[in-house]
Parts: structure tokens; sequence; C-alpha cells
């Protein structure tokens, strides 16, 4: 009986915002299979806090500074990595902001750089990656960082759920015009992780830490290394015939409508 192959020796993978957090966690998943890893981010401060952290990790991450919401810059950036590096095989679009604001409140302007970063840097970086592995002909990965708010609204982050919404899409659209060319495209969804974002709310009493307890029917925040599983799987070969889905790594919230306190 044939084992399912998870080796990423001798591939590239990028991964955007993986400075910290959960791209970082993800991206150290995806070096311990073997992947030559390239690290993208806009900090540099961050970067050299992240290297640090890698390095600790005994991880070789390759550094990249730039803004994944400019076509010109991704299209110089990418042809650098390949010119570097080798070209890109693996393609995880983390990065992403959001922000708090009433619907009725939010200015239109900050509206549209949500959805710049969370949608269109995403489409920008598949277009110019996916265009040299169809050129190639040995087709690749590509991996969407989406949310649970690609399927449920919560208040003040309309446009984090429409843009994660909008990523969930644009993952299956991808994944119906680039599968003849051996791309698979899909799609992560992060429940709630503890993560140094949350911290401050991951506290006894806290009215939010008691609600994810509650809603979750797993009892418990996510870690980031609980992404690493998934992250891999969808980068190498055991997810071949896997296309245009999303997968769900939220203890099982999406589930279910949550568990009464207690249970």
């Amino acid at each position: 009986m044939m084992k399912p192959n998870f080796d990423l020796n001798g591939k590239v993978a990028l991964v955007t915002g993986a400075t910290h957090g959960l791209g970082m966690a993800m991206a150290k998943a995806l070096a311990s299979q073997g992947a030559t890893l390239v690290v993208v981010g806009h900090t540099p401060s961050k970067m050299e806090a992240a290297l640090a952290e890698y390095t600790k990790a005994g991880i070789d991450a390759h550094p990249y500074l730039f803004n994944v919401t400019d076509v010109v810059t991704v299209n110089t950036a990418i042809g650098q990595i390949e010119q570097e590096l080798g070209p890109i095989d693996i393609l995880v679009n983390n990065a992403g902001m959001i922000q708090r604001t009433p619907a009725i409140e939010m200015d239109p302007a900050d509206f549209r750089k949500v959805l710049d970063v969370d949608l269109v840097s995403p489409f920008i970086m598949s277009q110019r990656v996916a265009q040299s592995m169809i050129n190639r002909k040995t087709g690749g990965k590509i991996i969407n960082i989406c949310s649970m708010m690609s399927e449920l609204g919560r208040n003040t982050v309309s446009a984090y759920a429409a843009a994660k919404g909008g990523l969930k899409m644009l993952t299956r659209n991808l994944a119906t015009e680039w599968a003849k060319y051996n791309i698979q495209v899909n799609g992560i969804g992060p429940g709630y992780f503890a993560t140094e974002q949350t911290a401050p709310i991951r506290v006894d009493g806290h009215p939010f830490n008691e609600f994810i307890i509650n809603r979750t029917p797993a009892a418990r925040w996510g870690n980031p290394e609980d992404l690493g599983g998934a992250v891999v799987f969808l980068a190498s070969a055991a997810s071949d015939f896997v296309n245009g889905q999303i997968l769900y790594v939220d203890g099982g919230i999406l589930a279910t409508i949550g568990k009464p306190a207690g249970e």
C-alpha cells in the first residue's frame, strides 16, 4: 500500500506575511518537509526578527521585502526570486489585514484598502506565479488563506468578510481555470488561534475568550502548529487531485451552532 507523499524536497515555497503568527507557523511546516523557504514581508524590523526566529528553528529562510498589492513590484520581485532560487512551486497567499469598524461608519477608502490587501493581492501574486507554472509545464500549488469570515458575518468586519468571501470564490475560479495545467488552487480557513495578537483576550474571565471556548466544539483556541498538517497536505503531491476546496481548521466551529456552557 502506497503512503501519501508529503515530501517537499526540491520545491520552492513562497509564503507572504510569513514574518509572524500563522504565516510563520505554516512557513516552518513547509520547511520541515524540505521546501526551500521564501519569506515575504514589507516591514524591515519584522523581517529581521523573523529571520532570527527561523534561524533559531534551524531554517534557512530567504527574505524578500516588497508590496504584494503592486503589480509592477510583484512582477519584479518574483522574477528576482526565480533567478536567485529557481521557479516557485508552492505559493501561500497569507498576507492580510483587518479593520474593525462598523459598516455605517467605515470610509470607502478604508474598505478598498482591506480588499486590496486581502483579495486583490492574492490575485496579483497567483497570476504572476501561475504564469511561470504554466510556461514551464510542471504544475504547482497555490494556497489562499481564507477565514471563517469566508462563510460567516461578524460585527465590524464588513470589509474583511467581503474580502475573505471573495477569496473563497477566487480560489474556486482559479482552480477551475488552471486545473488543466496541473495547478491545484485551494484554501485554508483558520478558526480562532492562539497568537501574539490574541494574547490579551485569551485570559480567564474575558468575554471573548469565554465565547470562543463555548463556541468551539474542541473547547480551545487553535495552536499555530495546528495549521502545519493542512498546509503541507495542500502543498504536497498528496493533494494532487484536490482542487478548489477550502479546508477549515477551526476546531469544529463551522460544523455547529455552538454548545451550551459546561456541556
